[in-house]
């Protein structure tokens, strides 16, 4: 049986909520952290798509 790495799985579990647009204070509670800040710096991460979606989004309303 394989060793699973609990980290990478929290890390994978985090990036997905977030590439999900979940709130991150119901991801913090799916993962059980005390604090925002574990959740958003050290298990989540965000694409470089997903942030040149937020630019063009930001692009678009300020253009209207």
């Amino acid at each position: 049986m394989r060793k699973v790495n609990v980290h990478a799985t929290r890390k994978t579990c985090a990036s997905l909520l977030v590439a999900l647009d979940v709130h991150p204070r119901v991801a913090m509670q799916i993962l059980r952290h005390s604090q925002i800040s574990v959740t958003m710096n050290i298990y989540s991460e965000v694409s470089s798509e997903e942030t040149r979606k937020a630019l063009k989004k930001l692009g678009d309303r300020l253009d209207s």
